[in-house]
């Protein structure tokens, strides 16, 4: 199913063994190579990063024809998405293993989970993240999605060498108690580590990643405490977009209108 296209940039569902099996081999080049993160259900002898999760989530693929026979099938960008519905045939969603969402169950709402969001090195700084983005608007408004969620992250796992932006997040970005997840007890790490008035907003910005700026600048929200990821080697923070409170230049950036600007 195609959602975007632009030139030699095709955003669609991946539909077939190969273009899971690619998008896989996308994922295990940055997290595993590039971010050396590790785990169990890491294919190294194939190069694959993969779990469990994965034969029951969407797969948005970015491809640029132009690069058909690049190592990863002409794909430099993918987005997981696992819908309410999708969670519920495996048990849980994959934040669940850090964050307790009861609070997000308690809305009654379609909740979307995104994950494993990367783009090629070749393709950062420029458009790819934005041309994903405009097919998960699509992707969002088909499936009737309300709240989107999921983990996201800062990579290593010194919590001192994050105290400013985490800090500032905590303090400026905390949702609302009713969409407010927790991380889990015996993993939680306080967000709050230096006084409000102490935050130095320039530094915070600088050390905050991309990804998690861009969430905030569409209104997004960030749960209660942080988590150390240790496989991943990222410290995580659980941000949470609803669609309600998104506003008008915030639809348009979401929308991409803002591109054409």
């Amino acid at each position: 199913m195609m959602l975007q296209s632009d030139t030699d940039l095709v955003v669609e569902l991946a539909e077939t063994r190969p273009d899971l099996r690619a998008a896989q081999r996308l994922r295990y080049a940055v997290f595993v190579k590039e971010l050396g993160a590790s785990g169990a259900e890491i294919d190294h002898q194939n190069e694959l990063e993969m779990d469990r999760f994965d034969p029951f989530c969407d797969h948005l693929i970015l491809k640029d024809k132009a690069r058909k026979n690049c190592p990863f099938d002409g794909i430099i960008g993918v987005y997981r998405l696992l819908r309410s519905e999708q969670a519920a045939r495996i048990g849980q969603f994959y934040s669940e293993d850090e964050y307790d969402l009861q609070r997000l169950y308690a809305t009654g709402r379609n909740l979307l989970e995104l994950g494993r969001s990367c783009v090629h090195p070749a393709y950062r700084g420029g458009l790819a993240m934005y041309h994903l983005w405009q097919a998960l608007q699509r992707y969002v408004a088909e499936h009737k999605v309300e709240v989107l969620f999921g983990v996201a992250s800062f990579h290593g796992t010194d919590l001192q060498k994050l105290a400013e932006p985490l800090s500032w997040l905590h303090a400026r970005h905390l949702a609302p108690e009713a969409l407010r997840v927790a991380a889990r007890p015996g993993a939680f790490q306080a967000m709050d580590l230096i006084a409000p008035a102490r935050i130095d907003r320039r530094a915070a910005m600088l050390a905050m990643p991309a990804l998690i700026k861009a969430y905030l600048r569409l209104g997004g929200y960030i749960g209660e405490g942080a988590f150390v990821d240790f496989a991943f080697k990222t410290v995580d923070v659980c941000l949470i977009l609803d669609r309600d409170s998104i506003s008008t230049r915030q639809k348009m950036l979401y929308s991409g209108d803002l591109l054409k600007s």
